[in-house]
């Protein structure tokens, strides 16, 4: 099975860390995922995190623990952490635990750069 693998790009001062797979279900391709998100905070301090599901289609509910994690993170050095391209059903779970609150959600990456001062067009 083809797992979910991190490219991450900086547009502008944001660090854009796209999900490659389809899928992001396996526990330790999201312990993987968690590491080196983790990271762009720890050892990088990176303050403005856009993550782009575009590509992602089903993903575990353990991945939602590494995204709280993620943002805890981020706010201890005044960071953000924003979510693109979100599907509306992947939406769901973010909903019914109340992380829609958490997060910021932006229709596509566009937007979201906007969000953060950055104007690609």
């Amino acid at each position: 099975m083809a797992e979910a693998q991190l490219i991450v790009q900086n547009i502008g001062g944001v660090v854009v860390a796209s999900f490659s797979g389809a899928s992001i279900l396996d526990a330790q391709a999201i312990e993987v995922i968690g590491e080196q998100l983790y990271e762009l905070v720890d050892k990088q301090a990176q303050r403005k995190i856009l993550l782009d599901f575009s590509h992602v289609r089903f993903l575990s509910s353990s991945l939602l623990g590494v995204l709280i994690s993620l943002q805890k993170k981020s706010q201890t050095i005044k960071g953000q952490v924003a979510i693109c391209s979100l599907r509306a059903d992947l939406h769901k779970p973010f909903k019914i635990t109340h992380l829609d609150k958490l997060f910021a959600f932006h229709d596509n990456e566009e937007d979201a750069l906007k969000s953060f001062g950055v104007h690609t067009t």
